[in-house]
């Protein structure tokens, strides 16, 4: 199992209504493409000069998902945001591997 984290500051400015797009449009649009399993919104706990941070956290199985997915849907979904928010986030990208998953 692997991880897709994206890690986005977002300024104050558009923080309320940038986090009501991602959970109404953004992060469903990323799931309907049929390739993770699920996802994870959280806010980075940590006291920031300016803005908001916030993890994204997509999980999926097999890196031809992934690849699949930066081919085919990524360009497009990347674009809407930053149409929509040019000049107000920070975005930066890294995969993870996930080697133990603890569940109670």
């Amino acid at each position: 199992m692997y991880i897709y984290n994206v890690t986005i500051n977002i300024d104050d400015s558009v923080h309320e209504e940038w986090k009501g797009w991602m959970m109404g449009v953004h992060i469903p649009e990323v799931l309907a493409t049929g390739l993770f399993q699920d996802c994870r919104f959280t806010r980075v706990m940590v006291d920031e000069e300016s803005g908001t941070t916030y993890s994204i956290q997509y999980r999926f199985k097999d890196m031809v998902d992934f690849q699949l997915y930066q081919q085919m849907y990524a360009p497009a979904l990347q674009a809407k945001t930053k149409e929509r928010y040019e000049g107000k986030f920070v975005a930066f990208r890294t995969l993870l591997e996930l080697i133990d998953e603890q569940t109670p």
